[in-house]
């Protein structure tokens, strides 16, 4: 008699039932080798049985798979199977079960846990005091980590699996990464890094009884082998030159003897701080900010001509013919219409100008901070759900959660596997994507900073 015999009585089969027939089976080959897996094709496609849901046959293999391991757990311990005479009068023994209700991927479980006389076993499957498994935690923190918030979560879980966790618990789960996030805060760096960019981005944040805004302050290395490495996520009320200073004293802290270039923002005082903790670094204003704040006086309808111009000066071949570019634009019909434009240039001039003494594959890697600004656009996406953060703390744990996410993404994209070049010692915990032929402009920097590179390359 088929399973579809012994069972379809009343039309509906019983998942629990064929759950443990597809046990007792053993191997998926066994299954797949059997009548059993055909007769139970042909149930699924009569929607006499259904995979997932309530009581559905994915639920039931898991209840049925994690009492059988229980069961062998309890064998073990007891050092007898069940109804093996030698087990009588051996000081302990089995003493049936008692319920438990555990939540999985798939939704709540309801297992018959066992249980010894004497009260010394100790399940190590389902341990004791856990409600929750099958990686439902790591649902969840992935959840969170996409951007959803935790009443977000609350109300994902029971409509999709019917598992409903409070809100305290699922606060909880996201909690368990904080001691990953100070890890990854405080782990060593490389010693040295070619580039380095350094970038803030706006988030809010309740403090007391206001919502304020404050920057999220980050920092991305471009290590010897290209790819660019977050660095760390620093949050504070404002973005300034003070605490940028501070944030490159923690990188040196960490491991970081020099970086060769520096890209960021116009802020003021900016390359000081920088300099202050390497002070060989060459500090290099971003030329998109540098178009960004021109195009901040410019009507609409003047905008393409007068980016034209403006590409004629950051194209130039070196520091002469931009300078002569320049002045060909503050003397010509937009920049006498817009001089603020051409005093945004020339205010810049002397961070701006280290860029054109690079050929034209190393000028494309620091042309700008897309490389963090393209993370940042990503972060916000992420962040735009929130409203606001209830601390720093919340804020960097979701940051982080999302840089993890983003730059595992990238990491897949770039690789299957990769291993850390780990060149001294030290082993970076994310990773993000490579930089673009990155052989020519690294092959340039080793020649222009020999002393300062050469011992760090393998």
């Amino acid at each position: 008699m088929t399973m579809t015999d012994q069972n379809n009585h009343s039309g509906r089969v019983d998942a629990a039932a064929t759950a443990h027939r597809l046990m007792d089976l053993g191997s998926m080959a066994n299954v797949k080798s059997s009548s059993a897996f055909d007769d139970l094709m042909q149930q699924i496609d009569r929607g006499e049985i259904t995979l997932d849901g309530k009581d559905g046959l994915v639920q039931q293999l898991i209840k049925a798979s994690l009492e059988r391991g229980l069961r062998a757990e309890l064998t073990d311990h007891l050092g007898y199977v069940e109804g093996d005479p030698k087990g009588r009068n051996g000081g302990n023994s089995r003493n049936g079960t008692y319920p438990k209700t555990v939540a999985t991927t798939v939704g709540d479980v309801a297992l018959a846990i066992p249980r010894d006389r004497d009260g010394s076993f100790t399940p190590r499957l389902v341990p004791q005091g856990s409600r929750r498994i099958g990686g439902l935690d790591d649902m969840i923190v992935s959840l969170y980590a996409g951007g959803m918030t935790i009443r977000d979560i609350q109300h994902h879980l029971e409509a999709t699996i019917g598992t409903v966790l409070s809100h305290e618990t699922i606060s909880a789960i996201t909690n368990e990464v904080l001691d990953e996030v100070t890890a990854w805060q405080t782990r060593p760096l490389d010693a040295v890094y070619p580039i380095l960019y350094l970038d803030a981005l706006v988030i809010k944040i309740r403090d007391g009884h206001h919502v304020i805004n404050k920057a999220a302050h980050l920092a991305i290395g471009v290590d010897l082998d290209g790819i660019k490495n977050v660095l760390g996520i620093w949050v504070q009320a404002h973005e300034g030159a003070k605490f940028w200073m501070g944030v490159c004293a923690e990188l040196a802290n960490r491991g970081v003897r020099d970086v060769l270039i520096a890209c960021c923002d116009g802020l003021t005082g900016f390359p000081e701080a920088i300099q202050a903790t390497w002070p060989f670094t060459t500090v290099q204003t971003c030329v998109v900010h540098l178009i960004r704040s021109s195009m901040r006086f410019v009507s609409y309808t003047d905008r393409k001509k007068l980016a034209a111009e403006l590409r004629l000066i950051y194209t130039a071949p070196n520091a002469e013919a931009a300078s002569m570019a320049l002045e060909a634009f503050a003397t010509g019909e937009l920049g006498v219409k817009y001089p603020a434009a051409v005093n945004t240039w020339r205010n810049a001039w002397d961070r701006f100008t280290p860029f054109l003494a690079f050929p034209p594959d190393l000028r494309r890697v620091i042309y700008t901070t897309n490389a963090i600004e393209s993370l940042n656009y990503q972060l916000r996406k992420v962040t735009k759900n929130r409203g606001h953060f209830p601390n720093d703390q919340a804020a960097v744990k979701l940051l982080w959660l999302a840089v993890c996410n983003i730059e595992d993404k990238r990491a897949r994209e770039r690789a299957k596997t990769r291993t850390s070049s780990n060149r001294g010692g030290h082993s970076t915990l994310v990773e993000g994507s490579s930089t673009r032929g990155w052989n020519q402009p690294l092959q340039h920097l080793t020649l222009t900073y020999p002393e300062r590179i050469a011992n760090y390359i393998n």
